[in-house]
């Protein structure tokens, strides 16, 4: 298959991408069901995603962590504050709006990789800036209809594109990183970081980080062995053998995998006049990830 074709992917990694996509979607309406505080939520994924991988990047990668670049610390410090900045400002997000909005939002991260790429100099097809001129349509769209229901949810409208846009620059950070860095000495040393970022954060702000009840606890140990290790982990196999795109595009699956889940489980039925900005949301998102160049390895980071 030429590195730039959409080809059909091994029937294995359908499978792995199908349970790496289910993960992922659970991770909102985890977010939104649960009483534990965001900040607090955010602490401890990262701290708990750092604890979980850290051992085997010692383990398998120890001469690679002792040796590691100033270059390559710098912007794995720089990839870890922006996964904590992500954290802060998407899942609170959650709070004021609803669970598909929430997620449709946060997931305009192509658009703005895209966007800092072109920045970087990087050339961008015009079906791409198609895309891009889609989704911004769908984003209007969308937050009209939601300031229309509630105003609150104009807060978790703007937390949620603030969450993609933070999102776009730790995968933009994270890739000078990986091109030289293993990917779990990557996530280790910047789950570490965000971990630390947040954890002053939640102390000024007055999260709690204890004295939840089991069941609150049982929902942040979901969600870091879920959307955070086992949906990530999964992606990133995948990678070894599918191109990005289809994996990309794959993962917009989150999307209404996430509103499905929380119609179901939480009653959050979205109203049908949303539905159309969802729509060119999603469009322009497919646009976008399939003008860019299928052989680079990026991701989305742990939602």
């Amino acid at each position: 298959m030429p590195a730039n074709a959409i080809g059909r992917p091994p029937m294995s990694d359908l499978v792995l991408l199908g349970v790496a996509v289910l993960a992922i979607a659970t991770s909102a309406p985890l977010i939104a069901a649960t009483s534990v505080a965001p900040l607090a939520i955010s602490f401890w994924r990262s701290l708990l995603g750092s604890a979980a991988t850290l051992p085997w990047a010692w383990f398998r990668h120890r001469d690679e962590m002792r040796s590691l670049s100033r270059y390559e610390l710098r912007w794995t410090v720089i990839a870890g504050l922006l996964l904590a900045a992500h954290f802060a400002a998407w899942l609170p997000s959650l709070r004021f709006t609803t669970v598909a909005s929430s997620t449709a939002l946060v997931s305009l991260q192509p658009v703005w990789a895209a966007l800092l790429a072109r920045r970087q100099g990087a050339y961008i097809p015009r079906v791409a800036w198609v895309g891009i001129a889609i989704a911004l349509v769908g984003v209007l769209v969308l937050t009209g209809i939601d300031v229309s229901l509630d105003p609150r949810h104009l807060v978790g409208d703007v937390l949620a594109l603030v969450g993609g846009m933070l999102s776009a620059a730790y995968v933009t950070a994270g890739e000078r990183v990986r091109r030289t860095v293993s990917t779990p000495t990557y996530t280790s040393m910047a789950y570490g970081v965000s971990a630390v970022a947040l954890l002053p954060l939640c102390l000024l702000l007055g999260q709690p980080l204890v004295g939840y009840t089991t069941s609150e606890w049982a929902t942040v140990l979901a969600l870091t062995a879920g959307a955070q290790l086992l949906g990530h982990t999964l992606i990133n196999r995948v990678l070894r053998t599918t191109s990005a795109t289809v994996t990309s595009l794959a993962i917009l699956l989150e999307m209404p995998g996430a509103t499905i889940i929380a119609a179901v489980w939480l009653g959050q039925v979205p109203p049908a006049s949303i539905i159309p900005a969802v729509a060119l949301i999603f469009a322009g998102l497919v646009l976008v990830i399939r003008a860019g160049d299928p052989r680079t390895p990026t991701e989305s980071p742990p939602v």
